[in-house]
């Protein structure tokens, strides 16, 4: 399935009709947010390049915690066009009006070249998706196990019980859904949790303990 989303009547449709005549299905939408209105969860997005389009449909799928394969497309475009399309997040690039079999290929390689990512864009976003859901002093204690560290030590750098730290574990696993400890710790990796070195603190209530925050290496 394809989705074209052009604001030209006239280039939208026959890109549209081209690509129904040969059996491919294509539903062409005028603008981003019609499309996002209806938002089908699956197929190829085929876009036509404009300033900020690809950037800006990028950004409104993934605040959906959703991905999908985009393929841009303008008339003769530049190579270094291609380039600054496939730097903001398309999979792919075509030249339309072109050739069409041409357009096919590139919908096909596009296809083939984004399950990969696809399956890693949409595990990162899950990912993301549940720890969103945890409180400050959960992340904490998740950064923690992800760093190997067991309830004893964690609670010595958060200056918590080790009862107290257990209670924070379970707890996030029932937020995520993780069925083991391993579980949550994945999604912390695929989500880029950042790692801390917590100070000390007197503060036992589970989320006003400083904390200094630096990127996962």
């Amino acid at each position: 399935m394809v989705w074209i989303i052009d604001a030209d009547t006239r280039r939208r449709a026959s890109i549209t009709y081209y690509l129904n005549n040969l059996g491919i299905h294509a539903e062409p939408f005028e603008t981003i947010e019609e499309f996002l209105a209806a938002w089908p969860r699956s197929g190829t997005i085929l876009v036509h390049d404009e300033t900020g389009v690809i950037s800006a449909l990028v950004e409104a799928i993934s605040a959906r915690h959703a991905w999908q394969a985009i393929v841009a497309y303008s008339d003769a475009p530049e190579p270094s066009r291609i380039v600054d399309a496939v730097l903001e997040g398309a999979v792919g690039y075509a030249a339309w009006p072109g050739c069409g079999e041409t357009l096919i290929k590139v919908l096909r390689d596009s296809a083939t070249r984004s399950h990969t990512g696809m399956t890693a864009g949409a595990r990162q976003i899950q990912a993301m998706a549940r720890i969103e859901r945890l409180s400050r002093r959960e992340r904490e204690i998740l950064a923690g196990m992800s760093q190997g560290l067991s309830n004893r030590m964690i609670g010595e750098q958060l200056n918590i019980s080790p009862r107290t730290v257990e209670l924070h574990r379970a707890n996030l696993l029932a937020k995520t859904g993780a069925k083991h400890s391993a579980e949550a710790i994945r999604w912390a990796i695929e989500a880029s949790l950042p790692k801390f070195e917590p100070a000390a603190s007197n503060d036992d209530s589970g989320d006003l303990a400083t904390m200094h925050i630096s990127p996962l290496q």
